[in-house]
C-alpha cells in the first residue's frame, strides 16, 4: 500500500481571522505557524483512492515532528518513516516487504516525505495559489486554499488544504498526483511543542531486513 507521509497540524495561538480572507493571506498564516512550532505530535486519518483499480484504503498513523530535523511517522500498517538527525530511514513492510531504504538526511528530504513542508516551504513561490471556500472540519471553522504546482516535477498536479480559523493549523487536506491517485487526510488530534526524547525518533532496523541505500527520497 502506498504511503503519504503527513505531517500534521502546525499551530501557533494567533488571534481568530475574519470570514472572508484571500488566498494569500490564509496561506501566509499558516506559513507563519509552521515557522513558529518547534515540536508537535498529531494523529491522522488518511483514505488513499485509485481510480484505475476502483480500490480505496483507509489508514491512520501518529506523526511527531521536532526541529531541526527529527521526524517519525508510525502507521498502524507497520509502515514507519524516521529521521534521526543525519539519516532518514523508509521502512515499508505493506508495499516493500523484507527491506528498508536509507538515504543521507539533509532536511530537504522532508518535501518528499512531509506534505505540510511541502505545501508550507515558499508556497506563493512554488505553487498559484486561490481560495476554495470555507467549511466545518471536526468542528472547527476553516478557509480552504487549492495549491496548484507552478512546475510540472512537483509531487502532485493539485492539493486543497483547509487552515483553521483560530489557530491557523491545517486541519484536512486532499492531493491527486499525476498518477490519479487521490489522497484524503484529516487531522484527529494535534498537540503543538510538546516535550519529546531523541528516543522517539530512533529507527532499528528488523532482524533479516535488507537495507537499500539510495542518495535521495521520492514521494509514494
Amino acid at each position: 500500500m502506498k504511503t503519504l507521509l503527513l505531517s500534521a497540524a502546525l499551530v501557533v495561538t494567533v488571534s481568530p481571522v475574519a470570514r472572508a480572507q484571500n488566498a494569500d493571506a490564509i496561506i501566509d498564516r499558516a506559513v507563519a505557524a509552521y515557522a513558529a512550532l518547534n515540536s508537535m505530535r498529531a494523529e491522522f486519518r488518511q483514505t488513499l483512492t485509485n481510480p484505475l483499480t476502483g480500490s480505496t484504503q483507509t489508514t491512520s498513523g501518529v506523526i511527531v515532528r521536532k526541529k531541526p530535523n527529527l521526524l517519525s511517522i508510525n502507521f498502524e500498517s507497520g509502515d514507519r518513516v524516521a529521521a534521526d538527525g543525519s539519516t532518514l530511514w523508509l521502512y515499508l513492510p505493506s508495499s516493500t516487504p523484507g527491506q528498508v531504504v536509507r538515504i543521507p538526511y539533509t532536511g530537504r528530504n522532508a518535501l518528499a516525505v512531509d506534505p505540510a513542508q511541502e505545501f508550507l516551504d515558499s508556497p506563493r513561490s512554488r505553487f498559484t495559489v486561490s481560495a476554495s471556500g470555507t467549511a466545518t472540519v471536526g468542528g472547527r471553522p476553516t478557509h480552504a486554499v487549492t495549491l496548484t504546482p507552478k512546475r510540472s516535477n512537483s509531487g502532485f498536479t493539485s492539493a486543497q488544504i483547509w487552515i483553521d480559523d483560530n489557530d491557523s493549523s491545517i486541519r484536512q487536506f486532499d492531493v491527486e498526483t499525476s498518477n490519479g491517485l487521490k489522497r484524503h487526510v484529516v487531522i484527529t488530534s494535534f498537540s503543538a511543542n510538546p516535550t519529546l526524547s531523541r528516543l522517539s525518533f530512533r529507527f532499528s532496523v528488523p532482524k533479516g531486513t535488507k537495507i537499500v541505500d539510495q542518495t535521495t527520497a521520492t514521494q509514494f
